[in-house]
């Protein structure tokens, strides 16, 4: 690891999970095979016993706490505007990725200018495919994804087309937009498309900054052959409309959906597939 002149700066988001922090952190010390990398933590509502563990077991890491709560968006854009590679791989601290994950995509995005964002393959603990690619939304996508509807035929196969299901997921493709949990871009990039757009504290950060890289003629790519694990914890997913207004997550969900529409409203989408 080189905290001087690293070429790649990996960016983590954590919140209140030292047990996980550490898994992920152990992790890239051990299968980031690249000398030229940092590593920097940033991390919301910071808790004595995770200060503790990084002060005490991981020591050379750049560690930014923070009193509040920034929410993912905040965190990633202070860890931007702290890096100094030329590259950036952001993950929750939920990832665990495995051999060589970060040095491929860090190959391919050196390699492929015309590309933006770069996504993996994302997995369970248990090894199972996880989706983490997807057609950027439409109100019909949510309401079919949050109510019985969902369980009709039409809406499974608007569901399904959202998914990429009907693609195959063993072989790289460019989509409309990858989760946020993974993925990797480069500082001349967000140079030109800029940081995360703050009016998003809480979910669709992700959506909205891919979109802004297709409309900046950057593309976003799900690149399989780098594979990483994500405990994927749900927060605000698969609750009815009704139990809305009893859950801060899935209000802020709701927030997030109603300024994402009103931002693209009669807008169309930048990214033309080729089939």
């Amino acid at each position: 690891m080189n905290s001087r002149n690293p070429e790649l700066s990996i960016i983590i988001t954590s919140y209140k999970n030292p047990a996980v922090l550490r898994l992920c952190l152990e992790s890239l010390k051990k299968n980031v095979l690249c000398d030229n990398y940092e590593i920097l933590v940033l991390d919301s509502s910071t808790e004595e016993d995770l200060e503790m563990m990084m002060r005490e077991d991981f020591s050379e890491i750049r560690f930014f706490p923070h009193k509040d709560n920034l929410g993912f968006l905040g965190l990633v854009n202070e860890g931007i505007e702290h890096a100094k590679g030329s590259y950036y791989l952001i993950l929750n601290d939920d990832i665990v990725i495995k051999n060589k994950s970060a040095d491929i995509l860090l190959e391919y995005l050196k390699n492929n200018p015309t590309v933006g964002i770069i996504g993996p393959k994302l997995l369970n603990f248990d090894g199972k495919f996880q989706f983490s690619c997807f057609r950027f939304y439409t109100p019909l996508i949510i309401l079919y994804r949050r109510t019985f509807l969902g369980k009709l035929k039409f809406a499974q196969k608007r569901i399904n087309y959202f998914l990429y299901k009907g693609r195959d997921h063993d072989k790289p493709m460019d989509v409309d937009w990858v989760m946020g949990s993974a993925m990797m871009t480069s500082r001349k990039a967000v140079g030109k498309v800029g940081l995360m757009d703050r009016t998003f504290f809480m979910y669709f950060e992700d959506v909205d900054w891919c979109r802004r890289f297709w409309e900046n003629k950057y593309k976003v790519m799900y690149y399989p052959f780098a594979q990483m694990f994500h405990y994927h914890r749900k927060g605000s997913a698969s609750q009815g409309l009704l139990k809305a207004a009893f859950n801060r997550l899935t209000r802020n969900h709701i927030q997030s959906v109603m300024k994402y529409f009103w931002k693209y409203r009669g807008k169309p989408n930048p990214h033309v597939e080729n089939n």
